[in-house]
């Protein structure tokens, strides 16, 4: 049995939602959230909608038959619409628009109530020990495609 079922978030149809809940530390001296940290509630969605889908980080870091790889973010294109403050309970939610090569391409937003108050739009690449751009392999691919 699984003792936090939801703590990666879910995944409901084509999006993955995680929820988030704004502390004291990811405000700023006037009580908002600070701007970086909708970045780190990005990259927290984006990596558990990975979770979900069996695509491990660890797995990938030290990946026996396709060689050591990663994500890593190329592209980032932000609107900071409305402040989350704290005490905010924060829904992350991740939509996967296109994929092709060693890209993909994602949409990402920060919604309190159902209202949207960061959207991004990301390039993420998967590179090679290297740092160079790594066609994704065919089980990744398929699952990606799955949402």
């Amino acid at each position: 049995m699984t003792e936090w079922p939801d703590l990666a978030g879910r995944i409901e149809g084509n999006r993955h939602v995680l929820a988030v809940r704004v502390y004291y530390e990811d405000t700023d001296f006037s009580g908002a959230v600070y701007h970086a940290n909708y970045l780190k509630f990005c990259e927290r969605g984006r990596s558990d909608c990975l979770r979900l889908l069996g695509i491990h980080h660890h797995e990938m870091h030290w990946h026996e038959t396709q060689g050591r790889m990663g994500f890593v973010v190329r592209r980032m294109v932000c609107d900071f619409l409305k402040p989350a403050r704290i005490d905010d309970l924060l829904e992350v939610e991740t939509r996967f628009r296109e994929m092709g090569g060693a890209r993909m391409e994602l949409n990402q937003k920060v919604l309190r109530s159902g209202e949207t108050l960061f959207s991004a739009d990301v390039t993420v690449a998967l590179v090679d020990a290297q740092g160079r751009p790594k066609r994704f392999p065919k089980d990744m691919a398929a699952a990606l495609k799955t949402i």
